[in-house]
């Protein structure tokens, strides 16, 4: 018994100290391969895309965007590798507590054989019998012989099965550490790469400053273009409400779409997969959502309507929920948005070539809506998600799987 529950004690120990460990570092590890699949990802698509000529401003987002995951990749390893030296170490001195606790063991079992030894004829056992004054006694000495005999037999198994479990013990050592010491190998690889690619970006800012007022001129151009793109767009979902809900019965509150009992269904249905829609495209996010300072002149900020998403040459976009195609909208450069209804919510897929879809086509999740534009300059194969709640923009990163 008294083996059994030292068994479970210890087994106890080492799970809990796995848990209290390993959750926290279970998050670090699965934030690090995520965050190495996004360098391969960046790698891929921002840099191994062929294009005609580069523009410096596109290139320090890419190597600036590079830097960041590589940096964000690094305090993980370390935080990683803090979490594996506490557990090492919380391992170390419970391991020299069970150590000490086998070498007792052991010694108190050698004490106790040695004075067996010395007492284990058949003759003394049969004087000590008979020298019992009654029959109770006699009986009594027996009971006792055959407890010290399980006993033994006892503390035999306990040094066996403790000496086991330091073994399973260092063994977990042995991979911690084995562990601790590829993260700083792939710590180090990273601080290399860091080094390379801030020389590429010191390049890229000196070549700036050379043309800065070029480079100004063509940053703000892009923008206006880009403000026109997303006026025209509101337009269309407005132009696209009002008339939605003029083809129904009912009174419906200014710039919002007056829905029946399936598009209300259809509604609470998206509502409740916020954070669990898939991704448009797969690709890398190269824009967040809403205002942000641009990283290399002070003063300008750049408003995104929705996500950037960089994909491959001959992408297609697809539709991130069922729902139903509210209107199809010719942008700027002969390039097109596919408008879709999911109740009160619409998913926007700008920048795309080829349209495969109708306006009021029924629409699934996962449908192809269209082919992305890349551009034969830059290379660039980029979709803008843009959602709207009603005429309300959203941060579509908050609706997304978390990949």
């Amino acid at each position: 018994m008294r083996n059994k529950l030292f068994y479970i004690s210890f087994l106890f120990f080492f799970a809990s100290v796995t848990i209290s460990f390993g959750q926290s570092r279970r998050q670090l590890e699965k934030k690090r391969k995520k965050l190495n699949k996004e360098i391969e990802k960046v790698n891929t698509l921002l840099f191994k895309t062929s294009k005609e000529k580069s523009n410096a401003l596109d290139d320090l987002k890419d190597i600036n965007q590079k830097i960041t995951v590589r940096e964000r990749l690094i305090e993980t390893i370390e935080l990683e590798t803090k979490e594996i030296s506490k557990e090492i170490k919380e391992n170390e001195k419970k391991l020299d507590k069970y150590n000490l606790e086998l070498t007792n063991l052991k010694a108190d079992y050698a004490d106790m054989v040695f004075k067996s030894y010395k007492s284990k004829s058949q003759q003394s056992k049969t004087m000590f019998l008979l020298s019992s004054k009654s029959f109770y006694q006699a009986y009594k000495r027996i009971k006792y012989m055959e407890q010290y005999k399980d006993y033994r037999k006892k503390q035999g198994e306990e040094i066996v099965a403790k000496t086991k479990l330091i073994e399973k013990f260092n063994d977990s050592l042995f991979q911690k550490k084995k562990a601790k010491e590829l993260l700083i190998i792939e710590e180090e690889k990273q601080k290399n790469h860091i080094e390379g690619d801030k020389k590429d970006q010191e390049q890229i800012v000196s070549k700036i400053k050379k043309q800065e007022t070029k480079y100004k001129n063509q940053l703000q151009q892009k923008i206006k273009e880009e403000k026109i793109v997303a006026n025209k767009l509101d337009k269309v979902i407005r132009e696209a409400i009002a008339k939605a809900n003029k083809a129904k019965k009912g009174k419906a509150k200014k710039n919002e779409l007056l829905l029946n009992a399936e598009e209300k269904s259809l509604k609470a249905n998206f509502e409740q997969n916020k954070g669990k829609l898939p991704w448009p495209v797969n690709g890398l996010v190269t824009r967040k959502f809403g205002v942000q300072p641009h990283p290399t002149f002070k003063g300008i900020n750049i408003n995104s309507t929705g996500l950037h998403i960089r994909g491959k040459k001959g992408d297609n976009a697809k539709s991130v929920f069922n729902g139903k195609v509210l209107a199809i909208q010719l942008l700027s450069k002969g390039r097109k948005a596919v408008l879709v209804q999911h109740g009160s919510y619409i998913t926007a897929y700008n920048n795309l070539k080829d349209i495969y879809v109708n306006k009021g086509d029924g629409i699934k999740t996962g449908d192809t809506l269209g082919k992305i534009f890349t551009d034969k300059v830059t290379g660039k194969t980029d979709l803008v998600f843009v959602l709207f709640k009603n005429t309300e923009r959203l941060d579509p990163s908050d609706w997304i799987e978390d990949k």
